[in-house]
């Protein structure tokens, strides 16, 4: 089941990347962005710039699902976060369409179990993993009174774009062949390759009509230690990597003086406490999920980060 999808923060990595996948799967497409950013907006969609909640829930008319892809930078969490799930909410239960919603780990504390599922129980430990438990809450009130709404949950993007942990905290110094690492190597953390959960994002939406009213799903994506990751980096690159440890300890003294600082330090937890996401459930949905190997997502998302690494010789 195809249809119409508006897709809110259409200029951001997720939305531009989720825009690209529903296009090329066959559904029409708005991209809502605000003022002045049309130019960064997916091709061969509907480009609408929108400034109020009332633009947007016009925006949305006639729309089959809509995918909230609204993230406020780290340093405006408590600012925008709320409102800014508010309107992915307002919109979809205005128009009567399925609400798409990326959920993230950062609902689940340092006490998160070794696997994550869809019964694993929100216990968070930072501001902003309160306030997405908030913005969940809001959504499961709004399936209340009628709407229809999906979750999908996974770890932290990368690919598609700049503005992940990849390319500005492990790869930013590759160019001197190092990688800051901001956990131990020997533990896992988990990762979802934008066009990987874009395209897992299509695969639900058109399975929506068989789903109950209110549905939470894990992607599962890679979950590497970082000795694996860095290894994945030297195949998909050629080059021989040196792992540097993130100071914390630095960021937490110094750091707080500084509101960047203060909200990385709350996500630390995410790099010390081993964890990965189970997609039984999702794999149940739709039989095979998107899965890029590892090294093979890395290149084609260093390519982009890094075009000048390879014009050099490179090995293999």
């Amino acid at each position: 089941m195809k249809g119409r999808i508006l897709i809110l923060g259409a200029g951001g990595r997720l939305g531009f990347a989720a825009a690209l996948a529903f296009r090329d799967a066959g559904w029409s497409v708005t991209s809502m962005v605000r003022p002045g950013r049309i130019g960064i907006a997916a091709r061969g969609t509907e480009i609408v710039e929108v400034v109020t909640r009332d633009q947007a829930i016009e925006a949305g008319e006639g729309c089959d699902v809509v995918l909230n892809a609204l993230n406020p930078a780290l340093t405006l969490w408590d600012r925008d976060a709320l409102a800014h799930g508010h309107a992915g909410i307002a919109v979809a239960e205005a128009n009567g369409a399925t609400l798409l919603y990326p959920g993230n780990l950062f609902i689940y504390g340092p006490d998160m179990p070794p696997v994550i599922d869809e019964t694993t129980p929100a216990n968070p430990a930072s501001r902003k993993g309160a306030m997405r438990v908030q913005i969940e809450n809001y959504i499961e009130d709004a399936v209340d009174r009628g709407m229809r709404a999906i979750i999908l949950r996974a770890g932290d993007f990368f690919g598609s774009g700049t503005g992940s942990w990849l390319d500005l905290a492990l790869t930013k110094d590759i160019r001197r062949r190092i990688i800051t690492y901001p956990g131990p190597l020997d533990l896992p953390h988990t990762w979802a390759y934008l066009p990987d959960l874009t395209a897992t994002m299509v695969g639900l939406a058109e399975r929506r009509a068989g789903f109950s009213a209110f549905e939470t799903f894990g992607f599962a994506g890679h979950a590497p230690t970082g000795h694996e990751l860095i290894e994945a980096m030297e195949r998909a690159t050629g080059l021989t990597l040196y792992p540097r440890a993130m100071n914390w300890r630095l960021l937490k003294t110094f750091g707080r003086l500084f509101k960047t600082g203060r909200e990385l330090v709350e996500l630390e937890y995410l790099w010390t406490t081993p964890h990965r996401i189970s997609e039984n459930k999702l794999a149940g949905v739709l039989g095979m999920v998107p899965h890029t190997p590892l090294a093979q997502a890395l290149e084609a998302s260093m390519r982009t980060l890094y075009p000048g690494l390879y014009r050099k010789n490179r090995k293999r």
